[in-house]
C-alpha cells in the first residue's frame, strides 16, 4: 500500500489501527472490514491454516492478528488475545446465536503459519461451543469466521455468572 500524500509506502503502526508513510510521516486509517479488522498489509509467508492462501497483516481492537480475506479466519497472539475478547464484548455488547459444541471439528488437521507445525485443535474454555486451533511454540490462535463472537459471548456469560455469584454470596454475608 502507498501513501496517497507522497506515494511512498506505508507500514503498519504498532498498537493502532492505522498505517504510517515512511517518508512524509502521514498517517493513514484505513477501512474496518464488516468483521472489524483493518488491513494492513500482506504478511510474509504466513499461509491461511484453511484456505493456503497468504495471509494479511490486520488489526482489530487495536491488537495486531494476522487474517485470511478468503475464509474470514484470524490468528491472533495468545498473550493479547483476553485484551482482545474484553475489548471486543465492552464494543458489542449484544448476544450471538450459540451453536451446539460440534465434537467432529476436534478432528481437524490445522498447521501453524509461522513455523508450520500442526496446530491442537480443542474447545477455547471460556466458550465450550468453540474450537480454535493453537500453537504454543508460536503462541498463537487460530479463530474461524463467526467464532470470535462466540467467544466474547462466552467471556460475557463467565463474567456476568461472576458478578451474580459474588452478589449472591455478599448478599448472605451481610444479613442482619
Amino acid at each position: 500500500m502507498n501513501c496517497p500524500a507522497c506515494g511512498g509506502p506505508l507500514q503498519p503502526d504498532p498498537g493502532s489501527d492505522s498505517l504510517v508513510c515512511e517518508y512524509c510521516k502521514n498517517v493513514v486509517l484505513p477501512q474496518k472490514n464488516d468483521d472489524g479488522v483493518a488491513i494492513l498489509g500482506e504478511a510474509k509467508d504466513e499461509p491461511c491454516p484453511v484456505c493456503a492462501i497468504p495471509l494479511m497483516q490486520g488489526s482489530l481492537e487495536r491488537v495486531e492478528i494476522r487474517y485470511c480475506t478468503k475464509c474470514r479466519g484470524m490468528l491472533a497472539p495468545m498473550g493479547t488475545f483476553p485484551e482482545l475478547i474484553d475489548a471486543l464484548r465492552e464494543r458489542y455488547p449484544g448476544k450471538v446465536d450459540v451453536v451446539p459444541a460440534n465434537p467432529e471439528e476436534l478432528k481437524r488437521k490445522l498447521t501453524c503459519p509461522r513455523c508450520h507445525q500442526p496446530m491442537v485443535v480443542d474447545f477455547y474454555p471460556a466458550a465450550t461451543s468453540v474450537v480454535i486451533g493453537s500453537c504454543e511454540r508460536d503462541a498463537v490462535n487460530w479463530v474461524d469466521h463467526g467464532k470470535m463472537a462466540r467467544i466474547v459471548d462466552g467471556a460475557r456469560e463467565l463474567r456476568e455468572n461472576d458478578e451474580r455469584m459474588l452478589e449472591s454470596k455478599l448478599e448472605r454475608d451481610f444479613r442482619f
